[in-house]
């Protein structure tokens, strides 16, 4: 999702809330195109980044009064696919700032509604909502994660199998876990709100690992993550 606009585009932090935002899926509700797929065994991806304000004076739905840092703040940006971000930026008229704007808060409403992050009367009801997204992870790691015989051998493909599997499931899968638990953070006990902060940070270094390819000692998977509000 690269943007090279200067000041107008956005830093690393901002990067990984739009590809929060996004969750894989371009934000244009008329198209909802995934982002990341698999094709003849590799992992490619059409994520767009746009600019509702244009990044400069002469582009597409420009507002002079921006300054370049505002242009390239969250709240000036957006996750397309590449067909998308090409019609809005060459017909801006069909496609003005409010429109684009909307298909931001209509992406949000709808992965509120698939993610199922509603409050919940229980505990058990969280962790249910949440215990198959934890099983599929889990059992993407034992299958092709980076401890497996054949990642030792860079011939195998085993290192594009875990990394795609990390794009399109296991990082969706997580995201979707924290909404669900964001949004029924009331009924966690102390204990389980760390717990639930050290998985954020988890994810959030998988992202950079994954995604912007910073190499770093990245937090480990919390255990206790896995129990959350179990009973």
């Amino acid at each position: 999702m690269a943007c090279s606009r200067g000041a107008a585009a956005p830093d690393a932090h901002t990067q990984k809330r739009l590809f929060a935002a996004s969750a894989g899926y371009c934000q244009n509700p008329g198209c909802a195109q995934l982002l990341f797929s698999d094709e003849a065994g590799k992992s490619i991806h059409i994520a767009e980044m746009a600019h509702v304000y244009a990044a400069s004076d002469e582009g597409p739905r420009a507002n002079a009064a921006m300054t370049r840092e505002e242009r390239g703040a969250f709240e000036n940006l957006i996750v397309l696919c590449s067909n998308c971000h090409t019609r809005v930026d060459k017909a801006p008229d069909a496609f003005p700032d409010s429109m684009m704007l909307g298909w931001r808060r209509e992406h949000a409403r709808k992965l509120e509604a698939v993610f199922g992050a509603v409050r919940l009367e229980s505990r058990r009801d969280v962790h249910a909502l949440i215990e198959p997204l934890l099983t599929e992870n889990r059992a993407i790691f034992t299958q092709y994660g980076p401890h497996i015989e054949a990642a030792l051998n860079p011939e195998s493909g085993a290192a594009e199998r875990w990394k795609r599997k990390m794009l399109t499931r296991i990082i969706p899968n997580s995201h979707k876990m924290l909404a669900i638990l964001d949004m029924n953070r009331h009924l966690a006990s102390s204990s389980e709100k760390i717990t639930l902060e050290q998985f954020r940070q988890h994810v959030d270094d998988l992202q950079a690992f994954h995604i912007e390819g910073i190499h770093q000692d990245g937090s480990r998977f919390p255990v206790d993550f896995a129990r959350i509000m179990e009973n």
